[in-house]
């Protein structure tokens, strides 16, 4: 790789492009281009081929040495092929390093007893945490485990009262205020988790919680914050002008501001986490030689990342500490790279109990000191780490509170790590119900178990038919998706969208597009575009594409058959070759069976022939009756 040293404000052509950013709203995200200080420096070290960012907190005497032959550009264009290199390792989420020696730390209003490190000790050990929140359970998953040949632990966060671990360091800022302060009242600015450990936190201290949330907030967070007694004020479109608004009325009205983040004893409540893994790990494992490798950490702000590496590193320094961030919202990642605190333009507010802007400054410290490493990961893998959960848990995490076992699993593959011990935390489980849509539909992508492919076959009686066998083959393939509509235009080519169940890591994605390339069938793969997988699957199969309109003998029916393998080509294989397929709409849905909404042409004197078939697979197909039909026929034709 290269090495590249580069004065923060000299801009490069290659920043100006964007350097920092991805795309809005994808599974890479978007980072946007960030505010620096002059003055400060960074380093990076970046690789190719890995298809990962991996932040790495030590420094290698190696790495010193060479770094010591590159010579500080003499202008800005000097530095272009460097920061374009860079510029795509950012896009690709490659491996890069940060170097500790360049790091700028910004000087706080925090207590004295922040200039010792080893106070935070004392501080997690004493913290006000257990009159509201529970010591959680150390899980393990087994079925995790066994996937990544890993022993996989999770701290199980998302079962405190509030559903997060946020209670923790809410409750011990505000039991450290004093009297007079609690009488006067506090106020936060929070999207949900850290709101919901605000207002229970103001109940158990007999205080007033004025609780300011952005008007996008789901309300599932609203509602509990209310239930919980806390005054909530919906401000702002975003989080910023919430928490501008939070800290304006905080001075106006002498009410303690109570940071989600920034703030050492949030961070001392946060890190009894690390406490906590740590005594559960050793009663877990005394009888063996190791009881724990690696603590994997969600990261938004960073105090809980902050508190756990500062507590673990100090009590056992063998044991690493890795933080994860989404992608698209890695505003920690960004600070270490650039060697102080930066602000993101935009974040990715997928995963939004981590959708941070800015790090804060004591949690940036205490990181860039004690953390081992960064990892990010995709939309995808958050949404397959979901799963991965509910399959060792049957609970649902939200996003953010699965990023941590996303990293996890990136890690281990990444690294190709076996036999250790980890334990990542599961930091939370306030989840929008709405969203689970969007999760189930993403989250095999994410686990590589699932692909998306468009296929051009003739449109001609039968190649549908044709179409399926050479999909399906020996193999019999698990179909779990199929969009199409007629289309008799002038090349009399048909384009079917669909999804078939693979593991892309094998040979089964390449053999079968090998096998509908072979049968003269033009495929391309959609499984990478996101875009695809969010709108392209609700476009098409609309309208017929025709010379006059409509077609002649369509009739929409509502199949019911199983959902399992094999049974759409039994469905297939009992259609007459003169029943032309005009239509399919079909996406697995994991119940026992399922409905496709199907268009076939069928004349008036062969229907009693189509619902004999249909009888004898034991299979319910129903026209659409005439009210539906209506409704249907302005967007099928």
């Amino acid at each position: 790789g290269s090495t590249c040293q580069v004065k923060v404000g000299q801009e490069t052509d290659a920043m100006r492009a964007g350097r920092v950013g991805g795309r809005t709203g994808g599974a890479r995200g978007r980072q946007g281009r960030a505010r620096e200080r002059p003055g400060a420096t960074w380093t990076a070290r970046t690789w190719n081929g890995s298809g990962r960012r991996w932040l790495r907190g030590s420094r290698s005497r190696a790495l010193a040495e060479e770094e010591s032959k590159v010579d500080q550009p003499s202008d800005p264009s000097a530095a272009t092929g460097s920061e374009e290199l860079l510029a795509k390792s950012l896009q690709r989420g490659e491996p890069c390093c940060f170097d500790r020696d360049n790091i700028v730390h910004e000087r706080s209003d925090h207590p004295d007893w922040t200039s010792s490190d080893a106070a935070y000790l004392k501080q997690v050990l004493c913290a006000r945490v257990y009159d509201v929140a529970e010591e959680t359970d150390l899980q393990k998953a087994d079925s995790l485990s066994a996937k990544l040949k890993n022993t996989v632990f999770l701290k199980r966060e998302d079962k405190q009262q509030v559903f997060s671990f946020k209670l923790r360091g809410a409750f011990n800022k505000m039991a450290n205020l004093s009297s007079d302060q609690l009488k006067r009242g506090v106020i936060c600015s929070s999207a949900g988790n850290h709101a919901q450990g605000v207002a229970l936190s103001a109940i158990r201290l007999g205080c007033k919680a004025t609780i300011c949330m952005p008007l996008i907030t789901p309300d599932i967070k609203v509602d509990a914050v209310r239930r919980l007694g806390g005054n909530v004020k919906l401000v702002g479109e975003n989080y910023d002008e919430c928490q501008a608004y939070a800290k304006k009325t905080a001075a106006e009205e002498g009410l303690s501001y109570i940071h989600p983040f920034d703030d050492p004893f949030v961070i001392a409540g946060q890190g009894t986490v690390g406490n906590e893994i740590l005594r559960q790990c050793s009663i877990d494992f005394v009888n063996q030689d190791h009881d724990l490798d690696a603590i994997f950490v969600p990261v938004g702000g960073g105090g809980l990342l902050a508190g756990v590496a500062t507590f673990v590193k100090q009590v056992r320094p063998d044991v690493k500490v890795y933080g994860v961030e989404p992608l698209g919202a890695a505003c920690m990642t960004e600070a270490l790279m650039r060697g102080g605190i930066c602000t993101l333009e935009e974040v990715d507010a997928f995963a939004d109990g981590v959708a941070v802007k800015t790090a804060g400054a004591e949690t940036f410290r205490l990181v860039s000191k004690f953390c081992d490493g960064i990892v990010t990961v995709t939309t995808e893998e958050i949404c397959a780490a979901i799963k991965d959960v509910f399959k060792d848990t049957r609970s649902i995490l939200e996003p953010a509170g699965a990023v941590a076992v996303a990293g996890l699993k990136s890690f281990c593959k990444l690294k190709g790590v076996e036999g250790k011990v980890m334990v990542a935390v599961t930091s939370g489980a306030n989840m929008n119900f709405d969203r689970l849509r969007l999760v189930s539909d993403i989250a095999n992508f994410g686990a590589k178990t699932e692909v998306m492919l468009a296929t051009t076959i003739p449109e001609k009686p039968g190649e549908f038919k044709r179409f399926v066998d050479v999909l399906v083959g020996d193999e019999q393939l698990s179909v779990t998706e199929f969009k199409y509509r007629y289309a008799l235009t002038e090349r009399r080519e048909a384009h079917i969208l669909f999804s078939v169940e693979v593991d892309e890591d094998s040979k089964q994605k390449e053999d079968l597009l090998r096998r509908l390339e072979g049968a003269g069938m033009e495929t391309i793969d959609l499984s990478h575009i996101e875009a695809a997988q969010r709108h392209l699957r609700h476009l098409v199969g609309g309208r017929a594409r025709t010379f006059t309109g409509g077609i002649p003998d369509e009739r929409i029916l509502e199949v019911t058959f199983p959902e399992r393998p094999g049974a759409l080509g039994r469905f297939l294989a009992e259609l007459a070759p003169e029943w032309n397929v005009t239509l399919f709409h079909y996406r697995q849905t994991g119940n026992l069976e399922t409905n496709l909404l199907i268009g076939i042409q069928i004349a008036d004197s062969q229907y009693d022939a189509f619902k004999d078939a249909m009888k004898k697979l034991s299979y319910r197909a129903e026209e659409i009756d005439s009210t539906a039909l209506e409704a249907f026929a302005q967007f099928l034709y």
